[in-house]
């Protein structure tokens, strides 16, 4: 039974649900379940298009993924009619520092994810994005005081457990894994300090990243290695195609971010590596016990924290004190 407010006087009383009350918040939830997983399934599959670009030189397919990414970007920009964020970003002195910093970690984010993809290390980079929200929250202890839950506890020290089997397995620590995880959280960090929204300031970064990515393409061009407009068609399209791979992702993900809950988006957030981590083995990568032993450790850490990320939001509010 729904009761509807009083209006002139009079207390409005239906016995039957609204008609446009409930239809539009449950397809508010359908459609931002839909746009989730667009977001996160073209994040999942990410290695394969890294794959079929596999030839080219890692720093050229850098240079196109931010090259495209920035007519794509605006095209975005010009449908959702976001140009005055982006406006006033740009005469924001303090906005604009902030946004060339994590333009620098967002670049050499990329680079290494690319880089690895083509030597092999899927698995790692699926590993990397696994331990990334247990970095985030590591970062929250270190940077912003915040403490520890005690399912968050056993989540870090499972993670840790994970990282060291497969360190002593493999003889050497996995520093992509572990560069994945904490450059993207670093990125996050200064992010935060920028009230902007993901595709304009995905925008911007790209902008600002623009010619140094345009130097490196006329380098690879001069020096005759450039793969970009060499004969082969399909592979040309290929590279205007990481444009749309950079941006279509973040926008339907912006889209979720606005119509689900923060927990609903937690867990979604592990459908990328769990689709990566299925590339790595679709491509044959060589999955060893020490690989199955730390994926282990990290699922149930993943587990545990995202049970701790339901608790959390369940929590009755405070009681405020008298006069508050």
């Amino acid at each position: 039974m729904t009761v509807f407010p009083i209006k002139n006087g009079q207390n409005t009383r239906s016995d039957s649900i609204g008609p446009t009350q409930l239809p539009k918040q449950t397809s508010d939830i359908r459609d931002g379940v839909i746009a989730a997983l667009i977001a996160y399934v073209i994040w999942g599959f990410l290695p394969a298009y890294f794959k079929v670009v596999g030839s080219v030189d890692p720093v050229e397919v850098l240079s196109h993924r931010i090259m495209w990414a920035v007519p794509f970007g605006a095209l975005i920009l010009f449908a959702r009619r976001q140009w005055s964020e982006v406006r006033r970003a740009l005469t924001h002195r303090q906005m604009l520092g902030w946004l060339s910093l994590s333009s620098l970690f967002i670049a050499l984010n990329w680079l290494v994810y690319i880089w690895a993809i083509q030597d092999e290390r899927i698995f790692e980079t699926s590993l990397g994005y696994y331990i990334n929200p247990l970095t985030n929250t590591l970062s929250g202890i270190l940077l912003f005081g915040e403490r520890l839950r005690w399912l968050q506890k056993l989540a870090v020290v499972l993670a840790a457990i994970g990282v060291l089997v497969l360190t002593v397995s493999a003889g050497e620590v996995p520093w992509v894994a572990l560069f994945l995880a904490i450059s993207f959280t670093v990125y996050a960090v200064i992010r935060k300090k920028v009230v902007i929204g993901g595709m304009p300031g995905l925008f911007i970064e790209t902008l600002l990243l623009l010619p140094f990515a345009f130097a490196w393409f006329m380098w690879f061009k001069a020096s005759g290695q450039a793969a970009f407009a060499s004969g082969d068609v399909g592979l040309t399209t290929w590279l205007i195609m990481a444009g749309p791979v950079t941006a279509v992702p973040l926008l339907f993900f912006a889209l979720a971010a606005r119509r689900l809950p923060l927990t609903t988006i937690g867990f979604m957030q592990f459908l990328a590596p769990t689709l990566q981590f299925c590339v790595g083995i679709y491509y044959g990568e060589h999955l060893t016990t020490a690989h199955l032993i730390c994926f282990g450790c990290i699922w149930v850490a993943v587990a545990f924290f995202s049970i701790d990320a339901v608790r959390a939001t369940r929590k009755p509010p405070q009681p405020q004190p008298a006069g508050a």
